[in-house]
């Protein structure tokens, strides 16, 4: 594994190995690694000749200063994690990044200004931001994001269609802890008490499946999320699973997601279930 600091050094390994003829996987992260991420660079390397790893706390996605500045940063405990699977890790700092501050301004459309788009002013914007800059630096054949962050793939995919970045975005399942809760760096900010209470997001979610009409099921993951005295419920949305357009009609052709944002103490934790 070589670690990687500039972009200069970034665009000629990359040019390099795709001259080689080689096919190149790519998991853009921001670090603080846990298995889902994992799962992501294993795909990639079961999948490419090549696997390059970013790990880059993206400044411009954050609309909350104290969440940036809270963010863990953990890039040797995160490049020994990644052992054998990645081939190159790209560290850089910010300044590398953004030598001037970046003044790009996206319109994802419809997909991007609801829920977290919604809840979270210029986040996908700075998602945009940086996603291109690493997808058109290294030009991957395959680029890996996980599900936890549905939306956020939505946005991706509507990114490359505008810029004509030919990668292919691969979605991979969520991965969760054993009590069930969807694995996030964020984890890592609760307490043990929090952390396992944290664990009826998931359950809640799935317990709603039961329920017989979308009525239903907003009123009953309402509900239990109220009973619990260290939830904030930030939003709960069923939306159609391809444009993500707030819908009741559990049998929308294209499918139906449920998207839930809870506060748990401080920290701010997505999840999402397929009715």
């Amino acid at each position: 594994m070589e670690i990687i600091k500039s972009v200069a050094n970034l665009l000629e390994i990359a040019m390099r190995e795709r001259a080689a003829g080689k096919t190149i996987g790519m998991v853009p992260t921001m670090g603080a690694l846990h298995e889902g991420h994992l799962s992501l660079i294993r795909r990639a390397h079961e999948e490419n000749d090549v696997v390059f790893c970013s790990i880059f706390v993206n400044p411009v996605q954050f609309n909350n200063a104290e969440d940036l500045e809270k963010y863990p940063r953990t890039l040797e405990a995160d490049v020994q994690l990644i052992g054998n699977f990645a081939d190159y890790v790209f560290a850089p700092s910010v300044e590398e990044i953004f030598p001037v501050a970046p003044t790009e301004v996206y319109d994802f459309g419809s997909v991007a200004n609801v829920m977290e788009g919604a809840a979270r002013p210029g986040h996908f914007n700075g998602v945009g931001v940086i996603v291109r800059r690493l997808l058109e630096w290294v030009r991957p054949h395959k680029a890996y994001f996980g599900e936890k962050d549905y939306q956020q793939i939505a946005v991706i995919r509507e990114m490359c269609l505008q810029c004509r970045i030919l990668s292919e975005i691969v979605p991979c399942p969520i991965i969760r802890e054993p009590n069930g809760l969807a694995m996030s760096s964020r984890n890592r900010r609760l307490s043990e008490h929090e952390f396992e209470t944290a664990a009826n997001i998931h359950r809640i979610l799935e317990a709603s499946k039961e329920c017989k009409n979308a009525f239903e099921i907003k009123q009953f993951v309402e509900s239990e999320i109220a009973k619990i005295p260290e939830f904030q419920l930030d939003y709960f949305e069923l939306a159609d699973a391809e444009t993500l357009q707030t819908t009741d009609d559990l049998n929308n052709p294209h499918g139906v997601m449920g998207f839930i944002t809870v506060y748990v103490g401080p920290v701010r934790l997505i999840d999402n279930v397929r009715y």
